[in-house]
């Protein structure tokens, strides 16, 4: 018999992307940093639950790399983002240093997203993105399509 959950969550939700993509592969003096500096983000965020950090999902892909953040709200994404004492900042401001000298080696890019309603299903799957950045509940009555998820 399969499993089948969903998430929860009360509130306000933010869905953050960001990648980078390496244009010039063998440059890796222009990418590495950059590529390096993500791992170090998510772990002061994930260490700071009052950030509004949910959790974060990693993708990869052929010519980069993709990451799915949750969040609290967009304001706690901006907050993070703006302040000089947290890691990012630093980070934005060595890679426009490094993309002046070395031109398009790396490039970067970002969405955010304010969610007003979201719906999920995990059929037989560990806590995975949205259900591990909430809660997880099992399907149950009233909540067994998606139309009757997304309310």
């Amino acid at each position: 018999m399969s499993t089948r959950t969903t998430h929860e969550h009360d509130g306000t939700l933010a869905v953050f992307l960001i990648g980078m993509r390496f244009n010039r592969p063998w440059r890796p003096d222009a990418w590495l940093p950059t590529f390096l500096a993500m791992p170090r983000m998510l772990r002061e965020l994930a260490r700071d639950p009052g950030s509004g950090f949910l959790g974060y999902r990693l993708l990869l892909g052929g010519r980069g790399v993709t990451v799915v953040q949750y969040w609290r709200d967009v304001e706690s994404v901006y907050a993070y983002a703006g302040d000089p004492a947290r890691s990012h900042r630093p980070a934005w401001q060595a890679f426009n240093r490094r993309a002046r000298r070395a031109g398009p080696a790396v490039g970067i890019w970002h969405e955010t997203f304010q969610v007003a309603r979201a719906e999920s299903v995990y059929v037989d799957m560990p806590p995975t993105g949205l259900a591990a950045a909430t809660r997880v509940v099992e399907v149950g009555a009233g909540r067994h399509t998606a139309r009757e998820r997304m309310g």
